[in-house]
């Protein structure tokens, strides 16, 4: 088998296991803000409570079977669980397409299911739960750890460090300052994303937050003018924090191009 036909195999299985994880994320997004356990009992029906058979339970297909309703009492299957299903094979499969055979990109795996988790709990909820972004933020910690030691790039760890403490006290700062503004969830999101980002350079970050900041200025001012929202009215800012990350890790590459010249 060709380099061309791994490099697909592996595009292809991290793609499936986008979408297995993804099942998994939903499960995370229900149950976490309800302080209940992630592992046990089975996923049941939130209407009926009749737990879901192993045969309805295939991520985006079973839904797809049922025609939207669960198979006992009816009730409506929320389009979430496919969407987000189908968006972490697709994050899956653009990590796997951009790094390729990597040791870095378990960590981007890792950084991107959470990211998509908390994004969802965000925006339905406005909080960012700290028992996802600490194991986030733990594992991510751990997985480049583990890089640095198969590559010998300890610098690239140090950097990553310094971008997760400099980003936590930034925006410390600014929750300190304003908490109205800028939640704690955020503060502690922001180390997570300095890390990741960080390993594969400071402008990333950079980036990373401009991008996500850029997103939420022409949102919030989007709705503002529609009058969807009020000035005041609290919005889901870790939302645009992992897009904004999002971006960073997929065009990273591109939207760096014209600065070259300059190392991280």
């Amino acid at each position: 088998m060709g380099p061309k036909s791994l490099f697909s195999l592996l595009v292809v299985g991290c793609a499936v296991f986008g979408l297995v994880i993804g099942s998994f994320l939903n499960v995370v997004i229900y149950r976490v803000p309800r302080h209940e356990s992630i592992v046990s009992p089975r996923s049941a029906c939130p209407s009926c409570a009749t737990p879901i058979l192993e045969r309805d339970n295939i991520p985006v297909i079973s839904w797809l079977l049922l025609r939207r309703k669960c198979r006992s009492c009816r009730a409506p299957i929320s389009a979430r669980y496919p969407l987000v299903e189908v968006t972490s094979a697709l994050l899956f499969a653009g990590a796997a397409a951009r790094v390729g055979f990597d040791w870095e990109l378990p960590a981007l795996l890792v950084m991107l299911a959470g990211l998509l988790a908390l994004a969802v709990i965000d925006f339905e909820l406005l909080i960012l739960p700290k028992n996802i972004v600490y194991p986030v933020l733990g594992l991510v910690a751990i997985l480049l750890a583990v890089d640095a030691g198969a590559t010998h790039e300890w610098h690239r760890l140090i950097v990553a460090g310094g971008c997760a403490l400099g980003w936590f006290v930034v925006f410390f700062t600014l929750n300190a300052v304003s908490p109205r503004i800028l939640g704690f969830g955020d503060v502690r999101l922001a180390a997570v994303l300095g890390l990741g980002l960080g390993w594969l350079g400071i402008r990333y970050v950079i980036i990373g937050f401009f991008i996500a900041n850029l997103i939420g200025a022409i949102i919030g001012v989007t709705l503002i003018a529609a009058k969807k929202i009020s000035r005041d009215q609290p919005i889901p800012y870790g939302v645009f924090l992992a897009m904004g990350a999002a971006v960073a890790i997929y065009a990273g590459p591109e939207l760096l191009a014209p600065f070259r010249t300059f190392s991280y």
